[in-house]
């Protein structure tokens, strides 16, 4: 799937690949134009990716390409076990967590999970958790402070499942117990926004020491097309809802909401999986080596004051 922003670049992509098509069927040497049509995407690339509006990184962050919670523990760690339910109702499969490794490091990995296709979006609940799943995700957090292992949570999410099934089993009890339970967990917690973070369905599994934002990403307290159904009654106003919440990574850095940015490669994550693992992986272990240094005590202390901040004018 092409975004609309992204097909200058793809014109000119192909008109590269039928240059080099060309220059290997024939003895002509046009080796010159192919370097300057290389430059001109280089060039292009940078312009339209460091110019993008707050609408453009929200389509950037839903990419279908782009890379999901199961693909970066994959690609980080070398021997991660899932574990499943919550004990109560049933295995949420838009949440997913297990334990695995990282440089020798056991780490408990939780994420939202969406999915690929149509059957694999429904299985995911397109990445939608209902209470089953924060409850699991608590079940998971509680397990990794039992064994001291520190957590890792990837957030991609447009929202907590808003069904009635999902209603009648306490969905705001369960995300309201999980903020309480992180604020007071004894293990550094690092969270990552790898996608859409989307309204308490994202908070949910985002109270940590440190919360970090992917560069193409999006969190706030509703969706740019919620937003403009709700002032307009209409979805035609998404750009500027988009604009008006300040919802992209360098707006919440800005407002000191989140830590640290983590960069993408030039053209967004989906264009390299393993470039953009591996600055999730540095940025994992530098900030666990700087939270791990510190007494639980401690780290609890400032997660409280890091949150209790925000919003607060003096």
């Amino acid at each position: 799937m092409l975004l609309e922003f992204e097909q200058p670049i793809v014109e000119l992509e192909n008109k590269l690949a039928g240059m080099k098509s060309l220059a290997q069927e024939s003895d002509v040497d046009i080796s010159d134009a192919i370097k300057k049509l290389e430059d001109k995407i280089v060039s292009l690339k940078k312009e339209t990716f460091q110019n993008l509006t707050r609408w453009q990184r929200v389509q950037l962050s839903r990419h279908p390409d782009r890379p999901y919670t199961l693909d970066y523990i994959y690609e980080i760690t070398e021997d991660f076990v899932e574990i499943h339910g919550d004990r109560t109702v049933k295995d949420d499969k838009a949440m997913v967590g297990g334990f695995g490794s990282v440089d020798g490091q056991t780490f408990m990995f939780i994420g939202q999970q969406k999915g690929r296709n149509t059957k694999q979006r429904q299985m995911r609940n397109f990445g939608m958790a209902n209470p089953e799943g924060y409850r699991k995700a608590l079940r998971l957090m509680k397990m990794a402070e039992k064994f001291n292992k520190p957590i890792v949570t990837f957030i991609d999410t447009p929202g907590a499942f808003p069904g009635l099934e999902a209603e009648e089993r306490g969905q705001g009890e369960a995300i309201a117990r999980n903020l309480k339970e992180m604020f007071m967990l004894k293990v550094p917690v690092i969270c990552i926004i790898i996608g859409e973070g989307a309204s308490g369905g994202a908070l949910g599994i985002a109270i940590g020491d440190k919360v970090m934002m992917l560069e193409n990403t999006w969190y706030s307290v509703i969706s740019p097309e919620s937003c403009s159904s709700i002032l307009w009654r209409s979805w035609d106003y998404k750009e500027q809802a988009a604009e008006a919440l300040k919802l992209t990574a360098p707006d919440m850095l800005k407002h000191k909401l989140i830590d640290a940015i983590i960069p993408e490669p030039l053209g967004g994550a989906h264009t390299d999986l393993k470039a953009v693992a591996e600055e999730v992986k540095k940025t994992i272990l530098k900030n666990f080596k700087a939270l791990d240094k510190k007494s639980a005590e401690k780290r609890i202390e400032e997660r409280i004051n890091k949150f209790g901040d925000m919003g607060v004018v003096k």
